[in-house]
């Protein structure tokens, strides 16, 4: 299997496949890299994926090890680093978040087979995030629906706005719902209180050209895969797929593709044969 993930390292947007050759996937049919870059994953909590019940022991059974870790660049700048070995991953649950949370934190709650949920801390106990098409201010431990959290403020390397500056911009957004949002999901709202850029935004940057974001999934710590997006918001929304679905299944995609690849190869040369 090693060998056959090498093989597949790099690809740009436009050649990652979909199940139809026509780009129109079937409901059954296995994808790859692009099942979700124009679907809005936060509809309710993005607890709409299968599995996803309430589940009482979901603390106990979140792994952090089968997190993807990833690398995103703008050209050759590394804008964003998700890595087991960088920094502390380890997640806690909303009540002892609490005391190490300060107002202008971005907060991500995660759980087996979910979406990763995004927030903002804003004091007194509070986040503000983008929940079912709606900005609402809740009360952290309402937000967490149970899931463990930590503090992300580190993972994108964009420079910080001050912290009352993050919390006023996520307030005033309290209430903002449906075509009046900006932002596809939690993540993309939230980066965008803390950093102010608008790359984070719906339609914030204009896709022409040359792909500029690479994403850079590490497989192992000799192999990884790359993806070039031509815009911040269809890569977070690649990103975030496979966070939901976790590095092995990502591992098994690749194979699985490749494998289809070398069978479409193989039969296109026993025809001319």
């Amino acid at each position: 299997m090693g060998n056959q993930v090498e093989k597949l390292t790099h690809l740009t947007y436009a050649e990652v496949p979909t199940s139809d050759p026509t780009g129109v996937d079937q409901e059954d049919c296995p994808r790859i890299g692009v099942s979700y870059i124009f679907s809005n994953d936060d509809g309710d909590l993005e607890d709409n994926v299968v599995g996803s019940e309430k589940d009482p022991k979901q603390e106990e059974n979140y792994d952090t090890c089968n997190e993807v870790e990833c690398s995103v660049f703008y050209r050759d700048e590394c804008v964003y680093e998700k890595s087991l070995s960088a920094g502390d991953r380890s997640t806690y649950s909303p009540e002892n978040l609490l005391n190490k949370c300060k107002p202008g934190d971005l907060v991500e709650f995660v759980a087996k087979n979910q979406y990763p949920h995004w927030t903002v801390y804003v004091g007194d106990f509070q986040v503000v995030h983008l929940h079912r098409a709606e900005i609402k201010n809740d009360f952290m431990t309402d937000a967490s629906q149970g899931r463990r959290g930590r503090i992300v403020n580190d993972v994108y390397k964009f420079k910080p706005q001050k912290p009352e500056m993050v919390v006023q911009n996520a307030m005033e957004q309290v209430g903002a719902r449906d075509r009046e949002l900006s932002w596809r999901n939690s993540e993309c709202f939230a980066a965008w209180c803390k950093f102010g850029k608008r790359e984070f935004k719906i339609g914030g940057e204009i896709r022409i050209g040359k792909q500029p974001y690479s994403l850079k999934i590490q497989l192992s710590e000799k192999k990884s895969h790359i993806l070039e997006f031509q815009s911040m918001e269809d890569l977070i929304m690649e990103r975030r797929r496979n966070d939901q679905i976790g590095k092995n299944a990502v591992i098994q995609e690749l194979v699985s593709h490749l494998h289809s690849e070398e069978e479409v190869r193989t039969d296109h040369n026993a025809h001319w044969d």
